[in-house]
């Protein structure tokens, strides 16, 4: 069969077409969107080069995590960056400036950073605070109880969980800091401990290790953040990651997380053992490490679900933020708290289905 010119060139244009959508339906990127109206990332996308993580000197599975170099053995082709901070405050404003991916914050600035929208989301509760949280005040200035702070120098940091719980306790015993002239003064850790050395304050209610180092040096505990709790005044610790970081590296952010996991079994099953690491991180003795340690309440990955709950069922830990975030209102730390649909959406819940 003999074909004319014109036919051929058909043929030859037909054949370039089919040619040309199989490559374009092999090669282009699918136009779908992800929930929050950004493209979706691959699961397959390459890693980064850098993880900087935001912590704090507590004595949780984070920091026994850094400890062992878990993380380090996990990817060992990435930079891991592990940088100090203070307090949650400080945190919350590395990662409004973009200058970390993790960070580690309680439940008052964690509450906070979500109602002022910073660039974060929640992916793992790393504990519930106990007694690793108190009210420690000098044994010589004739302070018994809360009704004893009228007059008195307690320090604390401010928009913390020690700051909260300490609000919270005075509400409860139905005192007012003005009226009842305590003066309440916002101190870093390490400031905190260098004022009661110089006996600059009468008190203070603050976290591990600082707690310990100011019993040592002559404080006694008046009520501890586990008294607390059980009239409802609930504080936590939890990780939260960079929005964009999570998205471009969700598998990254789940890799996290099982080494949280593997540091908190760690603790469990060896427990002598890792305070003897934490001890060179929080400046304690192993002894005094260990005690620490069994003052917060460590969770491990499979009881994160109960905490994180689902879209259309909050869990406990959004309304623990819910009813942080009202009390901060309250204190006028922030000029309005949201819904509890909010903090709700602020928790990767996927990651426990």
């Amino acid at each position: 069969m003999v074909f004319k010119k014109s036919e051929i060139n058909a043929i030859l244009i037909i054949l370039l077409l089919l040619i040309f959508s199989v490559i374009t339906g092999c090669s282009s990127p699918k136009t779908s969107t992800a929930k929050n109206g950004e493209p979706p990332v691959s699961s397959s996308s390459s890693a980064p080069k850098e993880i900087r993580l935001g912590y704090q000197v507590s004595p949780n599975g984070e920091l026994l995590a850094k400890a062992l170099g878990l993380l380090e053995k996990k990817y060992p082709n990435i930079k891991i960056n592990w940088i100090k901070f203070d307090s949650g405050r400080d945190v919350n404003n590395a990662m409004a400036s973009g200058s970390i991916d993790f960070g580690l914050v309680g439940t008052p600035p964690g509450s906070i950073g979500i109602a002022n929208k910073l660039p974060y989301k929640v992916y793992y509760l790393h504990d519930m605070i106990g007694e690793s949280e108190a009210l420690v005040v000098k044994k010589d200035s004739g302070i018994q109880s809360l009704k004893d702070l009228k007059g008195k120098k307690i320090a604390t940091t401010f928009s913390s969980t020690s700051h909260f719980s300490l609000l919270g306790a005075l509400k409860a015993e139905k005192i007012n800091p003005e009226k009842d002239g305590i003066t309440l003064l916002d101190m870093q850790p390490p400031d905190i401990y260098a004022a009661w050395k110089r006996d600059d304050i009468d008190g203070a209610y603050i976290w591990q290790p600082t707690q310990t180092k100011l019993i040592n040096e002559g404080g006694r505990v008046i009520v501890t953040s586990k008294d607390l709790s059980k009239k409802g005044i609930v504080t936590g610790e939890f990780g939260i990651v960079n929005k964009e970081f999570a998205r471009k590296y969700p598998e990254i952010v789940k890799g996290y997380i099982s080494v949280l996991d593997k540091a908190v079994h760690y603790y469990r099953n060896k427990p002598k053992e890792a305070a003897q690491l934490l001890s060179k991180e929080l400046g304690l003795s192993p002894e005094e490490s260990l005690k620490t340690m069994k003052q917060i309440i460590w969770l491990d990955a499979s009881q994160q679900k109960d905490f994180f709950g689902e879209p259309e069922k909050p869990g406990k830990l959004a309304k623990i933020l819910k009813d942080t975030g009202d009390f901060m209102a309250q204190q006028k730390n922030i000029s309005s708290s949201p819904d509890l649909a909010t903090y709700q959406q602020a928790l990767l819940s996927d990651l426990y289905k």
